[in-house]
Protein backbone atom coordinates (compact mmCIF):
# COMPACT_ATOMS: atom_id res chain seq x y z
CA UNK A 1 0.00 0.00 0.00
CA UNK A 2 1.11 3.53 -0.75
CA UNK A 3 1.87 6.09 1.93
CA UNK A 4 -0.15 9.19 1.23
CA UNK A 5 2.51 11.47 2.73
CA UNK A 6 5.45 10.07 0.74
CA UNK A 7 6.75 12.30 -1.98
CA UNK A 8 8.70 9.55 -3.72
CA UNK A 9 7.37 6.59 -5.65
CA UNK A 10 5.91 3.71 -3.73
CA UNK A 11 8.42 1.39 -2.04
CA UNK A 12 7.98 -2.38 -1.77
CA UNK A 13 6.14 -3.64 1.30
CA UNK A 14 8.31 -3.84 4.39
CA UNK A 15 8.11 -6.53 7.05
CA UNK A 16 6.42 -5.78 10.35
CA UNK A 17 8.59 -4.02 12.98
CA UNK A 18 10.80 -2.22 10.50
CA UNK A 19 10.88 1.61 10.63
CA UNK A 20 10.15 3.88 7.75
CA UNK A 21 13.29 3.94 5.51
CA UNK A 22 14.99 7.15 4.44
CA UNK A 23 14.06 8.44 0.99
CA UNK A 24 16.10 6.92 -1.80
CA UNK A 25 17.03 9.16 -4.69
CA UNK A 26 18.67 6.40 -6.73
CA UNK A 27 16.80 3.44 -8.05
CA UNK A 28 19.64 1.02 -7.12
CA UNK A 29 19.42 2.01 -3.48
CA UNK A 30 15.69 1.32 -3.61
CA UNK A 31 16.45 -2.12 -4.96
CA UNK A 32 19.05 -2.69 -2.22
CA UNK A 33 16.51 -1.59 0.37
CA UNK A 34 13.95 -3.96 -1.04
CA UNK A 35 16.54 -6.75 -1.01
CA UNK A 36 17.38 -6.03 2.62
CA UNK A 37 13.70 -5.98 3.68
CA UNK A 38 13.02 -9.20 1.89
CA UNK A 39 16.04 -10.99 3.42
CA UNK A 40 14.22 -12.64 6.38
CA UNK A 41 11.66 -14.16 4.05
CA UNK A 42 14.19 -15.72 1.65
CA UNK A 43 15.40 -19.30 1.95
CA UNK A 44 18.96 -19.93 3.16
CA UNK A 45 20.53 -20.04 -0.30
CA UNK A 46 18.57 -17.06 -1.47
CA UNK A 47 19.68 -15.15 1.63
CA UNK A 48 23.34 -15.92 0.91
CA UNK A 49 22.97 -14.71 -2.66
CA UNK A 50 21.30 -11.56 -1.46
CA UNK A 51 24.10 -10.84 1.02
CA UNK A 52 26.74 -11.44 -1.68
CA UNK A 53 24.93 -9.07 -4.03
CA UNK A 54 24.71 -6.46 -1.29
CA UNK A 55 28.45 -6.70 -0.54
CA UNK A 56 29.28 -6.40 -4.23
CA UNK A 57 27.15 -3.33 -4.52
CA UNK A 58 28.66 -1.69 -1.44
CA UNK A 59 32.17 -2.40 -2.71
CA UNK A 60 31.59 0.07 -5.54
CA UNK A 61 30.59 2.88 -3.20
CA UNK A 62 33.31 5.19 -1.69
CA UNK A 63 33.81 4.13 1.88
CA UNK A 64 32.02 0.83 1.21
CA UNK A 65 32.96 -2.51 2.69
CA UNK A 66 35.61 -4.95 1.51
CA UNK A 67 36.97 -3.33 -1.64
CA UNK A 68 39.61 -6.08 -2.04
CA UNK A 69 40.03 -9.59 -0.63
CA UNK A 70 41.55 -9.80 2.83
CA UNK A 71 44.47 -11.98 1.68
CA UNK A 72 45.62 -9.51 -1.01
CA UNK A 73 47.61 -7.15 1.33
CA UNK A 74 49.86 -10.10 2.17
CA UNK A 75 50.87 -10.47 -1.46
CA UNK A 76 53.89 -8.06 -1.35
CA UNK A 77 55.39 -9.89 1.63
CA UNK A 78 54.78 -13.17 -0.12
CA UNK A 79 56.49 -11.92 -3.28
CA UNK A 80 59.49 -10.66 -1.24
CA UNK A 81 59.80 -14.01 0.48
CA UNK A 82 59.61 -15.79 -2.86
CA UNK A 83 62.34 -13.52 -4.25
CA UNK A 84 64.63 -14.23 -1.28
CA UNK A 85 64.06 -17.95 -1.67
CA UNK A 86 64.85 -17.75 -5.36
CA UNK A 87 68.09 -15.80 -4.76
CA UNK A 88 69.09 -18.17 -1.94
CA UNK A 89 68.63 -21.10 -4.30
CA UNK A 90 70.78 -19.45 -6.98
CA UNK A 91 73.51 -18.61 -4.44
CA UNK A 92 73.57 -22.27 -3.45
CA UNK A 93 73.97 -23.15 -7.13
CA UNK A 94 76.98 -20.77 -7.30
CA UNK A 95 78.74 -22.74 -4.56
CA UNK A 96 77.80 -20.91 -1.35
CA UNK A 97 76.81 -23.10 1.59
CA UNK A 98 73.67 -22.59 3.67
CA UNK A 99 75.51 -20.67 6.41
CA UNK A 100 77.15 -18.36 3.87
CA UNK A 101 73.84 -17.69 2.13
CA UNK A 102 72.26 -16.76 5.46
CA UNK A 103 75.19 -14.46 6.27
CA UNK A 104 74.91 -12.73 2.89
CA UNK A 105 71.17 -12.20 3.20
CA UNK A 106 71.65 -10.68 6.67
CA UNK A 107 74.78 -8.63 5.85
CA UNK A 108 72.97 -5.49 4.74
CA UNK A 109 69.26 -5.37 5.60
CA UNK A 110 67.18 -3.70 2.94
CA UNK A 111 69.34 -4.83 0.02
CA UNK A 112 67.30 -6.14 -2.87
CA UNK A 113 67.90 -9.89 -3.35
CA UNK A 114 68.70 -9.41 -7.04
CA UNK A 115 71.28 -6.74 -6.16
CA UNK A 116 72.95 -9.12 -3.71
CA UNK A 117 73.02 -11.87 -6.30
CA UNK A 118 74.58 -9.53 -8.88
CA UNK A 119 77.38 -8.35 -6.58
CA UNK A 120 78.19 -11.89 -5.43
CA UNK A 121 78.30 -13.07 -9.04
CA UNK A 122 80.70 -10.26 -9.99
CA UNK A 123 83.12 -11.27 -7.21
CA UNK A 124 83.05 -14.86 -8.37
CA UNK A 125 83.76 -13.72 -11.93
CA UNK A 126 86.86 -11.93 -10.60
CA UNK A 127 88.24 -15.27 -9.44
CA UNK A 128 87.21 -15.29 -5.78
CA UNK A 129 85.97 -18.52 -4.26
CA UNK A 130 82.64 -18.48 -2.40
CA UNK A 131 84.24 -18.41 1.05
CA UNK A 132 86.51 -15.33 0.55
CA UNK A 133 83.71 -13.63 -1.40
CA UNK A 134 81.36 -14.15 1.56
CA UNK A 135 84.02 -12.85 3.97
CA UNK A 136 84.58 -9.75 1.83
CA UNK A 137 80.87 -8.93 1.58
CA UNK A 138 80.13 -9.52 5.25
CA UNK A 139 83.23 -7.55 6.31
CA UNK A 140 82.33 -4.65 4.00
CA UNK A 141 78.53 -4.70 3.61
CA UNK A 142 78.66 -1.37 1.76
CA UNK A 143 79.77 -3.32 -1.31
CA UNK A 144 76.26 -4.74 -1.56
CA UNK A 145 74.94 -1.25 -2.27
CA UNK A 146 77.27 -0.56 -5.20
CA UNK A 147 75.64 -0.23 -8.62
CA UNK A 148 76.70 -3.15 -10.76
CA UNK A 149 77.94 -0.84 -13.54
CA UNK A 150 80.22 1.02 -11.11
CA UNK A 151 81.50 -2.30 -9.74
CA UNK A 152 82.35 -3.57 -13.21
CA UNK A 153 84.16 -0.33 -14.10
CA UNK A 154 86.31 -0.51 -10.96
CA UNK A 155 87.22 -4.14 -11.63
CA UNK A 156 88.18 -3.23 -15.20
CA UNK A 157 90.33 -0.35 -13.89
CA UNK A 158 92.16 -2.64 -11.46
CA UNK A 159 92.85 -5.13 -14.24
CA UNK A 160 94.34 -2.37 -16.37
CA UNK A 161 96.72 -1.55 -13.53
CA UNK A 162 98.03 -5.11 -13.72
CA UNK A 163 96.02 -6.71 -10.91
CA UNK A 164 94.90 -9.77 -12.79
CA UNK A 165 93.08 -12.84 -11.48
CA UNK A 166 95.43 -14.12 -8.76
CA UNK A 167 96.74 -10.70 -7.69
CA UNK A 168 93.29 -9.15 -7.61
CA UNK A 169 91.98 -12.07 -5.56
CA UNK A 170 94.55 -11.40 -2.84
CA UNK A 171 93.85 -7.66 -2.82
CA UNK A 172 90.11 -8.19 -2.47
CA UNK A 173 90.57 -10.77 0.27
CA UNK A 174 92.62 -8.36 2.38
CA UNK A 175 91.10 -5.02 1.39
CA UNK A 176 87.67 -5.32 -0.25
CA UNK A 177 87.22 -1.56 0.20
CA UNK A 178 89.25 -1.11 -2.98
CA UNK A 179 86.00 -1.69 -4.88
CA UNK A 180 84.08 1.07 -3.10
CA UNK A 181 86.73 3.66 -2.16
CA UNK A 182 86.58 6.98 -4.09
CA UNK A 183 88.62 7.06 -7.25
CA UNK A 184 90.58 10.11 -6.06
CA UNK A 185 91.79 8.22 -2.96
CA UNK A 186 92.97 5.31 -5.07
CA UNK A 187 94.73 7.66 -7.49
CA UNK A 188 96.39 9.50 -4.57
CA UNK A 189 97.97 6.28 -3.27
CA UNK A 190 99.19 5.28 -6.72
CA UNK A 191 100.53 8.78 -7.33
CA UNK A 192 102.64 8.64 -4.15
CA UNK A 193 104.08 5.25 -5.09
CA UNK A 194 104.88 6.26 -8.66
CA UNK A 195 105.79 9.96 -8.42
CA UNK A 196 106.96 10.55 -4.84
CA UNK A 197 108.59 7.21 -4.05
CA UNK A 198 109.68 6.59 -7.67
CA UNK A 199 108.54 2.96 -7.88
CA UNK A 200 108.07 1.54 -11.35
CA UNK A 201 104.60 0.56 -12.54
CA UNK A 202 105.36 -3.12 -11.96
CA UNK A 203 106.76 -2.43 -8.50
CA UNK A 204 103.68 -0.37 -7.56
CA UNK A 205 101.40 -3.24 -8.57
CA UNK A 206 103.53 -5.69 -6.62
CA UNK A 207 103.26 -3.46 -3.55
CA UNK A 208 99.49 -3.50 -3.87
CA UNK A 209 99.57 -7.28 -4.13
CA UNK A 210 101.91 -7.82 -1.18
CA UNK A 211 100.59 -4.97 0.99
CA UNK A 212 96.95 -4.30 0.07
CA UNK A 213 96.52 -2.33 3.31
CA UNK A 214 98.50 0.57 1.82
CA UNK A 215 95.27 1.44 0.01
CA UNK A 216 93.88 2.57 3.37
CA UNK A 217 96.99 4.52 4.31
CA UNK A 218 97.27 8.27 4.33
CA UNK A 219 99.37 9.27 1.28
CA UNK A 220 101.57 11.60 3.35
CA UNK A 221 102.31 8.93 5.94
CA UNK A 222 102.96 6.41 3.19
CA UNK A 223 105.55 8.71 1.65
CA UNK A 224 107.20 9.30 5.04
CA UNK A 225 107.40 5.57 5.70
CA UNK A 226 109.22 5.01 2.42
CA UNK A 227 111.61 7.88 3.12
CA UNK A 228 112.40 6.36 6.53
CA UNK A 229 113.17 3.03 4.89
CA UNK A 230 115.27 4.60 2.14
CA UNK A 231 117.21 7.30 4.02
CA UNK A 232 117.35 6.06 7.61
CA UNK A 233 117.59 2.31 7.07
CA UNK A 234 119.32 2.34 3.68
CA UNK A 235 116.81 0.06 1.93
CA UNK A 236 116.57 0.04 -1.86
CA UNK A 237 113.33 0.03 -3.82
CA UNK A 238 113.64 -3.67 -4.59
CA UNK A 239 114.09 -4.50 -0.90
CA UNK A 240 111.08 -2.40 0.10
CA UNK A 241 108.93 -4.28 -2.42
CA UNK A 242 110.31 -7.76 -1.73
CA UNK A 243 110.07 -7.56 2.05
CA UNK A 244 106.63 -5.94 2.18
CA UNK A 245 108.08 -3.13 4.30
CA UNK A 246 105.14 -0.77 3.77
CA UNK A 247 102.68 -3.11 5.47
CA UNK A 248 104.23 -2.71 8.95
CA UNK A 249 103.14 0.01 11.39
CA UNK A 250 105.50 2.96 11.64
CA UNK A 251 105.70 2.69 15.44
CA UNK A 252 106.93 -0.91 15.23
CA UNK A 253 109.51 0.00 12.57
CA UNK A 254 110.94 2.89 14.57
CA UNK A 255 111.07 1.04 17.88
CA UNK A 256 112.91 -2.02 16.60
CA UNK A 257 115.19 -0.19 14.18
CA UNK A 258 116.28 2.49 16.65
CA UNK A 259 116.70 -0.06 19.45
CA UNK A 260 119.13 -2.03 17.27
CA UNK A 261 120.82 1.18 16.22
CA UNK A 262 121.48 2.30 19.80
CA UNK A 263 122.70 -1.15 20.72
CA UNK A 264 125.20 -0.94 17.85
CA UNK A 265 123.58 -3.78 15.87
CA UNK A 266 122.40 -1.63 12.96
CA UNK A 267 124.01 1.19 11.02
CA UNK A 268 122.74 3.39 8.21
CA UNK A 269 124.75 2.63 5.04
CA UNK A 270 126.89 5.38 3.56
CA UNK A 271 126.63 6.63 0.00
CA UNK A 272 128.40 3.53 -1.25
CA UNK A 273 126.03 1.27 0.67
CA UNK A 274 128.68 0.14 3.15
CA UNK A 275 128.45 -0.20 6.92
CA UNK A 276 130.95 -0.90 9.68
CA UNK A 277 128.69 -3.56 11.20
CA UNK A 278 126.63 -6.16 9.34
CA UNK A 279 122.99 -5.17 9.49
CA UNK A 280 120.53 -7.99 10.24
CA UNK A 281 118.05 -8.93 7.50
CA UNK A 282 114.80 -7.06 7.55
CA UNK A 283 112.83 -10.27 8.05
CA UNK A 284 114.65 -10.81 11.37
CA UNK A 285 113.62 -7.31 12.45
CA UNK A 286 109.97 -7.00 11.43
CA UNK A 287 108.59 -10.40 10.48
CA UNK A 288 109.33 -12.10 13.80
CA UNK A 289 107.56 -11.80 17.12
CA UNK A 290 108.88 -9.46 19.81
CA UNK A 291 110.24 -12.35 21.89
CA UNK A 292 112.11 -13.78 18.90
CA UNK A 293 113.35 -10.32 17.92
CA UNK A 294 114.84 -9.76 21.38
CA UNK A 295 116.32 -13.26 21.63
CA UNK A 296 117.83 -13.67 18.16
CA UNK A 297 118.29 -10.20 16.63
CA UNK A 298 118.73 -7.68 19.47
CA UNK A 299 120.07 -10.16 22.06
CA UNK A 300 118.66 -7.97 24.83
CA UNK A 301 116.28 -8.54 27.77
CA UNK A 302 112.61 -7.69 27.44
CA UNK A 303 112.60 -5.19 30.32
CA UNK A 304 115.35 -3.16 28.62
CA UNK A 305 113.28 -2.96 25.44
CA UNK A 306 110.22 -1.84 27.43
CA UNK A 307 112.24 0.96 29.06
CA UNK A 308 113.57 1.99 25.65
CA UNK A 309 110.05 2.23 24.17
CA UNK A 310 108.94 4.49 27.02
CA UNK A 311 112.00 6.74 26.61
CA UNK A 312 111.47 6.88 22.84
CA UNK A 313 107.86 7.90 23.27
CA UNK A 314 108.94 10.65 25.68
CA UNK A 315 111.58 11.90 23.23
CA UNK A 316 109.04 12.07 20.43
CA UNK A 317 106.62 14.03 22.60
CA UNK A 318 109.26 16.55 23.65
CA UNK A 319 111.07 16.99 20.32
CA UNK A 320 109.22 15.49 17.34
CA UNK A 321 111.52 14.31 14.61
CA UNK A 322 111.59 16.54 11.55
CA UNK A 323 110.57 15.17 8.19
CA UNK A 324 113.19 13.47 6.09
CA UNK A 325 114.49 14.96 2.83
CA UNK A 326 111.96 14.78 0.02
CA UNK A 327 114.25 15.52 -2.90
CA UNK A 328 115.28 11.85 -3.22
CA UNK A 329 119.00 12.51 -2.72
CA UNK A 330 120.87 9.93 -0.63
CA UNK A 331 122.50 11.34 2.46
CA UNK A 332 124.89 9.58 4.83
CA UNK A 333 124.81 10.67 8.48
CA UNK A 334 127.72 12.75 9.60
CA UNK A 335 130.07 11.58 12.32
CA UNK A 336 128.48 11.93 15.71
CA UNK A 337 125.07 12.67 14.26
CA UNK A 338 122.35 11.16 16.40
CA UNK A 339 119.15 10.05 14.67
Amino acid sequence: PRHPTASHPALPPRPPGVGVPAPRAVARWRRLGALAWARPALPLRGQERAEAALLRALATVPGGLARRPLAEPRAPASRASAARDSVASRLLDLGFCDAQVGALLAARPGTRPQQLLGVASELLLLGLHPEPACVALTRSPSLLGLPLLQLRKRCSYLRKLGLEEGKLRRVLSCCPEVLSMPQRDLDAVLSVLREKCLFSARQAVEILRRCPHVLRADPTELEYKFQYAHFRMGLKHVEVVRTGFLQYPMAKIRQRHMFLERLGHYQTPDKKGQTQVPNPPLKDILRVSEAEFLARTARAPADEFEVFKKLLAREEDEAPESRLPEDGADRAPEDGEEH
